[in-house]
């Protein structure tokens, strides 16, 4: 094809799409008018609760009260008015205005779903971060992975023996003066208990206990071990990464399994490891709605927002990164430079795992304390979702997994407000965040291309 024809064929392109989004525009106003203006009246009101619902430094806000049906019909205008300027003249940030509508949507939805009554939003965002937290764990991991060139679908396996193994670590360490309710023995040995009473002199935190950490270090550990033998046999003996990281996660869930049913529920002492407590920044704390949001959330929350940034960083504006980059891009030629491929897959491919097992502890430790089988409900493999939707870069991965942690959110929220608010079956609530998410990134994100190479082992000439 002549340079003529392609970029005729490009315009053409180009063309369609603006014209789809301007119609795709007017359609979204239509369906706000449809499915939610003329089903309200003009005397309801919507009420958005601007406060977290628990304890806080932040101070109280007034509800945030809206006219339901005014509310509805100006986002529908203004979803129209943006159709027909699209149609007509054209946006040049035409990402930038898909994601506003798209939000707007959204808005509209939540204002006909709370009408007549109130919904507390602050309190539905600060939870769709906490569901966003696993997913953003195993997004960093996958990044990390196949940024080097190494496929690994072993994040499920590794979050969930790695929540697993930190619930235990940190149970058997608080619980070391445990004994058995019907012999009045103790459950774990002298010495171990005598290495408790010493690390709980010295306990230099009260919010952050020394059994915790050491939880969260034996998921951090756990989650390196596996990411090893992945890398073992996917790099030194070239298996087959799918193959290698499908064996992790078969065998993750059964190891689990089997020791919860022998050891965790027979053994209550060894199934409650205990929760990391919110710790306020202070200052920060005190800000109004980001205080709450960001400031005034536990360790392992604090852990994940330094990981994005320091990922960030170490893959963009490091000599570390720039050689994981080359890596996965062009491994010969990085070879050809000196670059150990072989060291450097496996360094990232260890490090991922680490991540990975903080997630897995953020199950546990980070949210209800024990451990339950198959808890990670494929928070690994919508990671490597959230990974491909923000084009394998850290910040774009964590954006991603909160549109993920705000759809899980919202459904929960939908759903108890009763099917007498928001007649709509259970089913499609659950589904309908997803399709929002879905129109939303293929918009906004388009094609998504993988590292070059993704999933090749490479052989040393």
């Amino acid at each position: 094809m002549s340079t003529a024809a392609l970029s005729a064929s490009t315009s053409l392109i180009k063309e369609k799409r603006s014209v789809g989004m301007g119609i795709f525009f007017l359609v979204v106003a239509l369906a706000i008018v449809v499915l939610f203006a003329v089903n309200t009246s003009t005397d309801m009101t919507t009420t958005f609760g601007l406060n977290p619902g628990a304890v806080t430094n932040a101070p109280n806000l007034e509800d945030w009260v809206l006219p339901t049906q005014t509310t509805l019909w100006a986002l529908a205008i203004l979803s129209a008015f943006f159709g027909g300027w699209q149609l007509a003249k054209g946006f040049k940030r035409i990402n930038l205005v898909l994601l506003i509508v798209a939000l707007m949507f959204i808005f509209a939805f939540l204002v006909w779903a709370a009408r007549g009554t109130s919904m507390n939003l602050l309190g539905m965002i600060s939870a769709s971060l906490l569901r966003a937290a696993p997913i953003a764990f195993g997004a960093l991991s996958g990044i990390l992975c196949e940024r080097a060139g190494v496929v690994n679908i072993a994040i499920e396996g590794m979050m969930l023996s790695g929540a697993m193994v930190s619930v235990m670590v940190s149970s058997i360490f608080r619980n070391y003066d445990a004994v058995d309710r019907i012999t009045g023995d103790p459950i774990f040995p002298v010495w171990l208990a005598n290495i408790g009473r010493t690390l709980d002199q010295y306990n230099l935190h009260s919010s952050l206990p020394w059994y915790l950490l050491l939880g969260l270090l034996g998921g951090i550990i756990t989650g390196a071990l596996l990411a090893a033998f992945h890398a073992w046999l996917s790099i030194t003996f070239k298996v087959d990464q799918i193959v290698s990281g499908t064996v992790i996660n078969i065998f993750s869930v059964g190891i689990t399994s089997f020791l919860s049913q022998r050891f965790l529920q027979p053994i209550q002492a060894l199934n409650s490891g205990g929760t990391f407590k919110r710790l306020p920044v202070p200052g920060l704390s005190n800000i109004p709605i980001v205080g709450p949001l960001l400031f005034e959330n536990n360790f392992i929350i604090y852990l994940l927002f330094i990981l994005v940034i320091a990922v960030h960083v170490m893959l963009f504006y490091t000599r570390w990164g720039l050689r994981t980059i080359a890596v996965g891009e062009h491994p010969k030629a990085a070879d050809t430079l000196g670059i150990n491929v072989f060291k450097v897959r496996y360094i990232n491919v260890i490090v991922a795992g680490m991540v990975a097992g903080i997630g897995g502890a953020f199950f546990t430790l980070g949210s209800v304390g024990r451990f339950d089988e198959v808890m990670t409900a494929g928070k690994g493999f919508i990671g490597l979702a959230a990974m491909i939707f923000g084009k394998w870069t850290p910040l774009g991965a964590f954006g991603a997994s909160l549109i993920f942690g705000f759809a899980d959110a919202l459904q929960v929220k939908l759903q108890g407000l009763g099917i007498d608010q928001v007649p709509i079956p259970s089913e499609f609530l659950l589904m309908a965040p997803y399709i929002v998410t879905m129109v939303v990134l293929a918009g906004v994100i388009g094609r998504a291309i993988a590292p070059a190479a993704d999933g090749q082992p490479y052989e040393k000439d």
